[in-house]
């Protein structure tokens, strides 16, 4: 049991399990029983493990597989920024592991290095609950045509799963205080600090099946990436596939 710091942090918990179909849909199942905040649930391996927008996620032994549940209050920011902190405490888990590999975030939720996919961070919410789920490849990487990825290992890292999940739980618990001390705005800086720079060309597959092409502006304050158009306009982007041009 870690303390997340600070007074009024959560104290996070981290259950490990051999095998389980879903970490997500395991704490999603739970949190209508009064799972408290703070529980991490981590699988040595998943069955069932999945992506955005009902993606299979592959989750073979020896990567990262792991949720934690948050439990929304009165005055906190927009749920959904909930991706933000994750993201920034993930960054900073993998940066202190391979700090000359220069991970950067990407849009909504992936971390990437030299330009290839490392993990991904999955938000479900059901009801006050959020379970925020994180895939990390820490061992090996999947190959997909047309898709680079890779892996901690790849990068020469040497981290067992449970130091980098205490390791995140510690991160995500502190800035998940930030988060409701001070806003949404420390949270968003640090992620443009550590993400694809202003002027990066965009494209966004969106749900519809529509697809943006733009250059990075910034945030929104909801979360929401904001991109210039070529006809000088600008369009906030809430929901789809983001792609490096």
């Amino acid at each position: 049991m870690v303390d997340g710091g600070g007074e009024g942090a959560v104290l996070t918990r981290v259950v490990a399990v051999a095998e389980t179909g879903s970490t997500n849909a395991d704490l999603l199942a739970l949190a209508p029983t009064g799972a408290e905040e703070g529980l991490w649930l981590r699988a040595d391996r998943q069955l069932a493990g999945r992506g955005r927008q009902g993606r299979g996620w592959e989750s073979p032994p020896g990567n990262f597989y792991a949720s934690t549940l948050v439990r929304l209050r009165s005055g906190d920011p927009p749920a959904p920024t909930l991706a933000l902190v994750a993201a920034v405490a993930l960054e900073e888990a993998v940066r202190a592991v391979v700090p000359r590999a220069e991970p950067r975030l990407k849009w909504p939720n992936d971390l990437l290095i030299g330009g290839a996919k490392l993990s991904g961070i999955l938000l479900e919410r059901a009801d006050d609950a959020v379970v925020v789920g994180v895939g990390v490849n820490l061992a090996h990487h999947p190959r997909f045509p047309g898709r680079a990825t890779t892996s901690l290992a790849e990068h020469g890292a040497a981290i067992t799963l449970e130091a980098f999940g205490v390791r995140l739980a510690d991160l995500f618990a502190a800035w998940l205080f930030g988060w409701r001390q001070d806003g949404v705005a420390p949270v968003a800086a640090r992620w443009s600090e550590r993400a694809h720079p202003p002027g990066t060309r965009l494209a966004a597959n969106l749900p519809d099946g529509e697809v943006v092409e733009g250059s990075f502006v910034r945030l929104a304050p909801d979360g929401a990436l904001v991109l210039a158009l070529a006809d000088g306009t600008e369009r906030a982007i809430h929901a789809g596939d983001v792609f490096l041009l």
